[in-house]
């Protein structure tokens, strides 16, 4: 951390909060902050304009002041070091931050927040208080040596004043979150339009109603009806057509236009009920009243209809063009991204439709909105960003080995570097093992049929000094004489040998006792060496041979 030793709350301090992105501010930049809008915050930072301290604020201010020193010296009895004020940047110097205390180590960092009941509460359960979140967040990012913050809020007494240590294990994983949120913030500081100011709508006055008059004296002795009635259709022919409505001040205007409908309405009957009081036989006089306060009634409902129609036509529009602004930010990643493109969350209306619950007008729709967008938007970089690294990771380890990730796309969506790293060296040392195992076995089979091969020809050179055997007619007859050699690999199953020695017949286990193993098997059938059958009948002679000797002895 870099330290600038500037007084805070001095003209020069002021100065260069205006050259960092400031931690007080962070809560605002990341939409959270019950005193300013996001909205406000960008232009603040686009026009340099801030806005006006009020009353409340400027007493929040010096009431925050006043406790300071008193929590200040309870962190100090705590920590048992003495705290200083210090205002610091980070060492790229992006990031500012205006420390109520640092430990001289560095260590340690302070923050003291006048009494707040629901922080209190909040800090009871081991929470931090969300408003406060991304302030500490930034301090811990801007003082890269803190280990811990002691978090104070109260009044500078025992009993009115709660403590809570964060460490940085706590905030740390939100650190990237918070840069990302800057960057889009100042992606929208560069893109900023300024729109026309406008008052807040008051609804105009509404022009066109006298208050009804009506005399009687067994007769009516003087009435305004034809006059009032005449006011009442042009104030009608008046009235805000849907098209009208376009801006909080045209809703305003023609929210004021029903409620004074609703206030003829109401004049009317007390005009009959006060004519009626003085005489009974005024019938067709309220006839014309009771006519006229229907028509003002049917056009007060058909506005008020109207009114609440276009009202949500505007929500609904609000929704529309923030999701759109949404999809054409994820369009833009996507220029870069090819197969890894990514798409924006199904629930993007849904949640942009929730940001506006509860808001009543159309300008902090839009800000609300506007809010959620860039969460969005700061969203897809972080998953943009974390492909493009595992993309990175995937090129430098696939090597030649690229058919074995046909799902690398998901794999670069889904995983983290490190997990993307070591799945694919797994997958790779498998493979490279498979194929050594694979050459093994090739080579082992080689020789083996090398060695075959090499056996039969070494017993055809060699003289037979053992003493002839005499088998039977039916066995010498498939003997090999005269036959050319057989090539090692060729196979013959076992009933072809029985057909062969026919009358005779031999089993797979009499064969294993002849010293004669199966060479494989094709399907049910058992598979023996062609080159291994003139030794099974020679060994099947000697049976034979051997078997005249019993019985002659």
């Amino acid at each position: 951390m870099k330290t600038v030793h500037l007084q805070q709350g001095s003209p020069e301090w002021l100065a260069h909060r205006r050259t960092t992105r400031n931690a007080s501010d962070a809560p605002a930049m990341m939409g959270v902050s019950p005193y300013v809008t996001r909205s406000d915050l960008v232009k603040q930072y686009a026009t340099g304009i801030t806005r006006e301290i009020d009353d409340a604020t400027q007493k929040r201010f010096d009431d925050g002041h006043k406790v300071e020193p008193l929590l200040r010296a309870m962190a100090e009895a705590e920590i048992g070091e003495d705290l200083y004020p210090v205002t610091g940047v980070s060492d790229d110097d992006y990031l500012g931050a205006s420390f109520d205390g640092v430990t001289l180590g560095e260590d340690i960092i302070f923050e003291a927040k006048q009494h707040n009941a629901e922080k209190r509460r909040q800090m009871a359960d081991g929470i931090i208080p969300p408003v406060d979140y991304w302030q500490v967040v930034q301090q811990f990012e801007v003082c890269a040596d803190a280990k811990r913050c002691l978090y104070l809020c109260g009044d500078g007494t025992e009993a009115g004043t709660s403590r809570l240590w964060i460490d940085r294990e706590q905030v740390e994983g939100d650190i990237p979150r918070l840069l990302a949120g800057w960057q889009q913030f100042d992606a929208d500081v560069a893109a900023y339009q300024p729109e026309p100011v406008r008052a807040a709508p008051v609804a105009a006055a509404v022009e066109g109603f006298g208050a009804l008059s009506l005399r009687v004296e067994g007769r009516i002795i003087a009435s305004n009806l034809d006059a009032f009635k005449a006011g009442a259709e042009q104030f009608i022919a008046r009235l805000p057509k849907p098209e009208d409505l376009q801006t909080d001040q045209d809703f305003a205007d023609a929210k004021g236009a029903v409620k004074a409908c609703e206030e003829a309405e109401a004049r009317i009957k007390a005009a009959k009920d006060a004519a009626q009081a003085e005489m009974t036989d005024v019938d067709a006089a309220f006839r014309l009243a009771d006519s006229v306060a229907q028509t003002i009634r049917s056009a007060r409902l058909a506005l008020d209809k109207v009114v609440k129609v276009e009202e949500q036509a505007r929500r609904d529009a609000i929704v529309q063009n923030g999701a759109k602004a949404v999809r054409a930010h994820y369009d833009q990643i996507n220029e870069s991204l090819g197969e890894h493109r990514i798409q924006p969350p199904q629930s993007l209306v849904l949640d942009l439709g929730a940001a506006i619950k509860g808001k009543k007008s159309l300008t902090s729709m839009k800000d609300a909105v506007d809010t959620a967008v860039a969460g969005c938007k700061i969203a897809a970089n972080e998953q943009a960003d974390r492909i493009r690294a595992n993309v990175r990771v995937y090129e430098a380890e696939v090597g030649t080995w690229s058919a074995l990730f046909p799902d690398r796309v998901v794999l670069c969506a889904t995983k983290w570097q490190e997990d993307l790293r070591n799945l694919m060296t797994a997958r790779i040392t498998q493979a490279k093992a498979d194929e050594a195992k694979r050459a093994d076995d090739a080579k082992a089979r080689e020789e083996a049929a090398q060695s075959t091969t090499g056996a039969e020809a070494s017993a055809a050179a060699e003289p037979d000094v053992t003493e002839p055997v005499r088998a039977p007619a039916a066995v010498v007859s498939v003997g090999r004489a005269g036959a050319a050699p057989t090539p090692a690999g060729v196979k013959i199953k076992l009933g072809d040998i029985n057909a062969r020695i026919a009358p005779l017949t031999i089993t797979a286990d009499g064969l294993r006792q002849l010293g004669f193993e199966p060479a494989g098997r094709d399907r049910s059938a058992t598979l023996y060496r062609e080159a291994d059958f003139p030794h099974i009948c020679h060994a099947m002679a000697k049976v034979l041979e051997q078997a005249t000797q019993k019985k002659a002895a």
